[in-house]
C-alpha cells in the first residue's frame, strides 16, 4: 500500500467535496460515503458504487487482485502495542497476503515503514483473538498511544489513509504544532461514533 495510493483517493475526495464522485469500476455516481476496492496490483485503492461493491463481495468477482475493503469497526482490548517495536505512538498495522506485518506511521511526509517479528506479531494475537481475523492487506490494527491516549482498533485500510492525509494537511513545526492534535482526536471520536465511511 502506498502513500500514491492514499494521495489519488484522498485527495480526490477532499478537492470535490459536495460533488458526487464516479465509481472506478462502471463511471456511475458515488455519493461522498462509499466503499472502495484495494487494487493490489497497483496498490490503488478504487471508489465503488453500492452495485460494484455487492459484486466484490464475492471472491469470483476479484479477478485475482481486487479486495474489497470492509467496512468494520471494532475497539479492541488486550493489546501491548509497544512490544510490536515501533518507535511511535500513532501507527496503523497491516498483515500482507504473505503474513508478513508491516507497521505505517503517520508523518508530515506521507507514510514511514517499519516490519514487524512475526514472533511479536503472534505474541499480541495470542492476547486479542480478533487480530487473528484482520484481513490481509485492506484492514489494519490502528492505534494511539500518544499521552493519554489508549486507542486500538482494526479499521478498514481507508480510514488509515484518511488519518495520513489529516496528518500531512495539520502537522505544523517539529511536534506537529496546536492543530494536528486536536484533529487527531476528532478522528478518533470519529471512529467511536461511526461516522468514517
Amino acid at each position: 500500500m502506498t502513500t500514491t495510493a492514499l494521495g489519488r483517493v484522498i485527495e480526490r475526495g477532499a478537492a470535490d467535496r459536495g460533488r458526487l464522485e464516479r465509481c472506478d469500476m462502471c463511471a456511475c455516481d458515488v455519493p461522498e460515503r462509499h466503499q472502495h476496492a484495494l487494487d493490489t496490483r497497483q496498490a490503488e485503492l478504487m471508489c465503488l458504487c453500492r452495485p460494484c461493491a455487492l459484486l466484490f463481495e464475492r471472491d469470483a468477482a476479484s479477478q485475482g487482485h481486487y479486495r474489497l475493503v470492509p467496512e468494520r469497526r471494532r475497539r479492541l482490548d488486550g493489546l501491548a502495542p509497544a512490544a510490536l517495536g515501533v518507535p511511535v505512538g500513532l501507527a496503523y498495522f497491516v498483515r500482507n497476503a504473505d503474513g508478513e506485518v508491516v507497521a505505517h506511521y503517520p508523518s508530515p511526509l506521507g507514510s514511514t515503514t517499519w516490519e514487524i517479528d512475526a514472533a511479536a506479531w503472534q505474541s499480541q494475537v495470542a492476547g486479542c483473538p480478533p487480530l487473528a481475523g484482520l484481513a490481509p492487506e485492506v484492514e489494519a490494527l490502528l492505534v494511539n498511544t500518544v499521552g493519554s491516549a489508549r486507542e486500538r482498533w482494526i479499521v478498514p485500510v481507508d480510514d488509515c489513509f484518511r488519518l495520513i492525509a489529516l496528518v500531512g494537511r495539520e502537522w505544523t513545526g517539529l511536534s506537529g504544532g496546536s492543530r494536528v492534535w486536536p484533529q487527531i482526536e476528532a478522528f478518533f471520536a470519529g471512529l467511536k461514533e461511526g461516522i468514517h465511511g
